[in-house]
């Protein structure tokens, strides 16, 4: 536990509760969050702070263990009198922290890519929603692998209605799910190898995995090893990032695609100087994901709107929010006063051979999120797409090295 709560009961203090997981399963990624809610804040107070007073951290490891992130939030709200915090990944530790911040009448500030179909006045949701990144990477795998798609996944709540979202606009496109299987967070090697043996028989032309935190890199190098020597249809994912092809390796990671609205290696001003921050403060080495970039954006945009309400009343923070525009390392955001999401920009990139995400579409303006999606009008994403100009078929599928 990383607990900074002095002077925590000060009227003219800022607390920020900051919930991700440190260590476990999830930490993979939450690292990336936690290190970039943190920069944020860093930067916040570099520059004076909110009306003159510091922005101030209370921050804890829900190690992995989903329920701890319930116990945590309450902690945070009753012992540490914390009314809004940033945090968790998995939808099922949002699902854990929901109820807590909405009976103490707080905010939760969620910087991750979930599956919709879900509002609440309490939570700011700062990842992508379905039609932000599902619509677009169906569209761009059927028209350039081909129509058949076998779904992995991890077993809990994001996954299987990811799944359920993806299956619907697959088979709009006149596509069809050769296989659908799931396993649980820690599972091993082994068990991943058994799903691809079940591949090797169907045949799909592209996978869609939304398998999470460290089964990723398992999953991705089984698949690597199962086909070393004959070419493999493309993994394509709305999960795997930065922390996961690095921690996989260059061999593994290599072809395969990933829709999100943040790449480390945008070219824009605001990207480069938020990498270049982000690794002044963490080494040369760190790497940045879209998670991690959403956490920075979102910590930005509620430094700005305490600043712009200049009250400590929930109300009046969540009102001077939608109104924001923020520049962030992706583009500008802001957030729906409708549904409270966020306009996100919309990418996808496929890993070339020095481990890094190559962007190989971009439709260049922010979507406005719609969390209940149920079956897209998929022609207006087309005739987008067309006009940003998608790229040509590559094929169905990838060769090895």
């Amino acid at each position: 536990m990383n607990n900074n709560n002095d002077g925590a009961k000060r009227r003219d203090t800022r607390l920020l509760g900051v919930l991700f997981s440190q260590t476990g399963v999830l930490s993979i990624i939450e690292k990336t969050q936690q290190r970039a809610a943190m920069l944020a804040l860093h930067e916040i107070n570099e520059a004076g702070g909110i009306l003159g007073s510091p922005l101030r951290a209370i921050s804890y490891d829900a190690a992995s263990r989903i329920p701890r992130y319930g116990e945590l939030a309450e902690e945070l709200m009753v012992r540490d009198g914390v009314k809004i915090m940033i945090g968790c990944y998995a939808s099922s530790a949002r699902k854990e922290v929901l109820p807590i911040v909405e009976r103490h009448n707080g905010i939760l500030f969620y910087p991750t890519l979930y599956e919709g179909f879900e509002y609440s006045s309490n939570v700011i949701y700062g990842g992508a929603t379905p039609n932000q990144n599902s619509v677009p990477l169906a569209q761009y795998m059927t028209r350039n692998y081909g129509s058949r798609c076998y779904f992995v996944g991890s077993d809990y709540i994001y996954p299987r209605e990811s799944n359920r979202v993806m299956r619907h606009i697959i088979r709009e496109l006149g596509g069809e799910v050769v296989g659908e299987r799931y396993l649980p967070l820690k599972a091993k090697s082994e068990q991943y190898k058994r799903i691809i043996e079940d591949i090797k028989k169907t045949r799909p032309e592209f996978i869609f995995s939304t398998v999470v935190g460290t089964g990723t890199v398992i999953f991705y190098q089984a698949y690597h090893e199962a086909f070393a020597s004959v070419s493999r249809a493309p993994i394509c994912s709305l999960t795997t990032s930065e922390a996961e092809i690095y921690g996989m390796g260059a061999a593994a990671a290599r072809g395969h695609i990933t829709a999100a609205p943040y790449f480390q290696n945008l070219p824009t001003e605001s990207s480069q100087r938020f990498v270049a921050r982000y690794r002044a403060l963490y080494g040369d080495d760190a790497f940045v994901t879209s998670c991690g970039e959403a956490a920075y954006s979102q910590v930005h945009m509620l430094s700005l709107a305490m600043e712009q309400a200049a009250s400590h009343d929930v109300a009046d923070i969540r009102s001077a929010l939608y109104g924001i525009s923020f520049m962030a390392p992706q583009g500008p955001v802001r957030v729906d006063p409708e549904n409270n999401h966020t306009y996100l920009h919309s990418r996808i990139a496929k890993v070339g051979d020095n481990c890094e995400y190559e962007v190989v579409s971009d439709l260049e303006v922010s979507i406005k999120p719609d969390p209940y999606l149920v079956v897209p009008n998929l022609n207006e994403w087309g005739d987008a797409w067309a006009m940003r100009g998608s790229p040509k078929n590559t094929g169905s599928s990838m060769d090895n090295d």
